[in-house]
């Protein structure tokens, strides 16, 4: 590896120092690191043969402008050789989401996707929605584009296949059918209403339907309602009529549905005003599973074929490709990228540029949304940035804020208690920045509110002092609102001081008189409160911002509630996890009963071998 940092207030930079580094290069393949003044990151690349890239950039002329810019800016280079291309691409993008370049394409909403799992760890088996690695024993199908997706085909699913949704502690704990089995909606296995056998034929129907041989289970629903109906079994003939209209129903809400593209994502961008937006449809067992957009940012000017090709070494980074990735636009080096994927799945991935038929129908809608989504999403940017510069005006601050941090706490007299802290900016709620706190100090038991924000905000800005003290990045806020009054901005202001931090701004939203919406009053410090008038756009967008903080907060504290409720002593005991927690409250009922069992009837339970049973009746014995 290489370096060349230079001290000092003139530091040159260019083609000339690019052409200093092609000395001492080979014809390696490697990445390139390109960096500013102040060793700042300014781009990362790859490349097959790492002399003949960088003598590019040492000519001084036939660059594109974001090209010329980068050139211009760069101060030195670093280099790190690899053994092949593709490990060249894969430590590129490695990079490229550690380092965040300024001038590279990056995906900043890399969520993972929800899957259907037909759990087989039961006689049982249990339909349900997975998200995650796919470390259970069962089926999957995916992905989904949404967990909303997930839902409606698990509803379709009941409704056809009837199978059960609930937990195995349930199951086992049943006695009678539940409302499910009364709405037609699981054929309770729980309680013996269907034998083992019939059961795993709905099992290996709903496989097919997932897998896309839908034709051959409505051909055999058909044939069972005419054999039930020819036995004079007219209850079950009826029953069986109703989960074909069901499967009818199904499949003509499901759209898009190509029959000559089995499986495939569908990708298309579309560029407008430096700003992309990338679709994604999902294609499994010739059925769309919903379509998500994604915005990367584009680095300051890149062109379609590289965007889509950073885009693709980031989104497969933790997601299995399907066999077919069909574009709208050609990417720079589709071998490498191919090659790249297909090492991920662990077999053929093909990449494709449809010009006519189907496939390019496909991609052609994907870039209608596409080009529809960027649409919006651009003018509610517009309206959104308005919004802020509003914000600035009537709050005093010097520019607009792209970073707005808002803070609430949540608590039942002092019990479950959790603070949240929500983030907007000029792209609107920043989900992916959101926080909890969970209360640790004394503040939360007694319901000290203002302890309880002095807590949380001493633990967010001690953590941005260590991590950022310079701050580089853009986590630090412009803007701090509180919801609170006097009382909650003088113990922000305590703490700020506290810490050495004078220069972020704060106000505190209080409810105003009567507690009423659009009476609100802003507190700062060392002044005398004001309100903004009724009406004002701006008014409703800290509301907005509030309402949202409010909610994140409840509902952490709801979640936090729930699991406390639910906790028992078994939860405390080293080696016992929910596996075996849930072995042991099915045999013995509660928890109660685990402590008074003994080491014998300990040892009875499945999966609870001598030394575990002995650990546990000492947990409870003191032993």
């Amino acid at each position: 590896m290489q370096d060349n940092e230079t001290e000092g207030r003139d530091v040159p930079t260019g083609h000339a120092v690019i052409q200093g580094y092609l000395r001492t290069l080979d014809g390696s393949p490697g990445v390139y690191r390109m960096l500013d003044a102040q060793s700042q990151v300014l781009y990362v690349g790859k490349a097959r043969n790492l002399r003949a890239r960088v003598s590019n950039y040492a000519r001084p002329s036939g660059h594109s402008g974001r090209i010329a810019r980068m050139i211009r800016e760069t101060a030195s280079m670093m280099f790190l050789t690899t053994r092949t291309e593709t490990e060249a691409l894969l430590l590129e993008q490695n990079l490229i989401k550690q380092l965040k370049p300024r001038y590279n394409v990056l995906l900043r909403d890399d969520k993972s996707f929800p899957n259907i799992l037909i759990a087989k760890d039961h006689p049982f088996p249990m339909l349900k929605k997975h998200r995650g690695r796919k470390s259970e024993k069962g089926s999957y199908f995916g992905p989904f584009a949404s967990a909303g997706a997930v839902n409606r085909t698990l509803n379709q699913l009941q409704r056809v296949f009837l199978l059960r949704t609930c937990s195995d502690a349930t199951f086992e704990s049943r006695t009678r059918p539940c409302l499910l089995f009364q709405i037609k909606r699981c054929s309770a296995p729980c309680v013996g209403r269907v034998p083992a056998e019939d059961y795993a034929a709905l099992i290996g129907d709903a496989e097919r339907f997932l897998q896309g041989r839908t034709t051959k289970v409505q051909a055999n629903l058909a044939e069972q309602m005419q054999a039930a109906s020819e036995a004079m079994e007219f209850e079950r003939a009826a029953a069986l009529r109703d989960r074909i209209k069901a499967l009818t129903q199904v499949q003509s809400s499901q759209g898009i549905n190509p029959r000559g593209v089995a499986e495939a994502d569908v990708i298309a961008v579309h560029l407008e005003g430096g700003q992309a937006c990338v679709q994604v449809f999902f294609i499994r067992a010739n059925q769309s599973w919903g379509n998500r957009d994604f915005y990367p940012r584009t680095g300051a000017g890149a062109e379609e074929p590289e965007i889509l090709e950073a885009f693709l070494a980031q989104f497969y980074d933790d997601k299995e490709p399907p066999r077919m990735i069909l574009l709208s636009h050609p990417v720079d080096n589709p071998d490498l990228v191919g090659q790249l994927l297909s090492e991920r799945a662990g077999r053929k991935v093909t990449l494709g540029v449809p010009q006519r038929g189907e496939k390019a129908e496909l991609v052609e809608n994907a870039a209608r949304n596409a080009r529809e989504s960027l649409a919006r999403r651009m003018a509610e940017s517009a309206t959104q940035n308005r919004l802020l510069a509003g914000l600035a005006e009537a709050f005093e601050l010097d520019a607009a804020p792209k970073r707005i941090e808002v803070y609430d706490n949540s608590h039942i007299q002092g019990t479950n208690a959790v603070g949240g802290m929500i983030v907007a900016g000029p792209e609107g709620f920043l989900k992916s920045q959101y926080r909890k706190f969970n209360i640790r100090g004394a503040a939360g038991a007694q319901g000290d509110d203002f302890g309880m924000m002095k807590e949380v905000l001493t633990r967010r800005f001690e953590r941005l002092l260590k991590e950022d003290p310079e701050r580089k990045t853009d986590a630090w806020p412009d803007l701090l609102l509180i919801d609170g009054g006097a009382g909650q901005v003088s113990a922000v202001q305590e703490i700020l001081q506290e810490l050495g931090v004078d220069d972020v701004p704060f106000i505190g939203v209080a409810k105003g008189i009567d507690r009423d919406a659009g009476k609100e009053e802003f507190h700062r410090p060392g002044e005398p409160p004001f309100a903004l008038r009724m009406n004002d756009p701006v008014l409703y967008f800290v509301q907005r911002l509030r309402d949202e903080a409010h909610r994140w907060a409840i509902g952490a504290h709801r979640a936090k509630r729930a699991k406390a409720v639910s906790a028992t002593p078994l939860d405390e005991i080293p080696g016992v996890g929910a596996a075996r927690k849930r072995a042991l409250l099915a045999h013995f009922g509660s928890a109660k009963a685990v402590a008074r069992a003994g080491v014998p009837d300990l040892c009875a339970v499945e999966g609870i071998s001598e030394t575990m049973a002995q650990s546990i009746h000492d947990f409870f014995h003191g032993s």
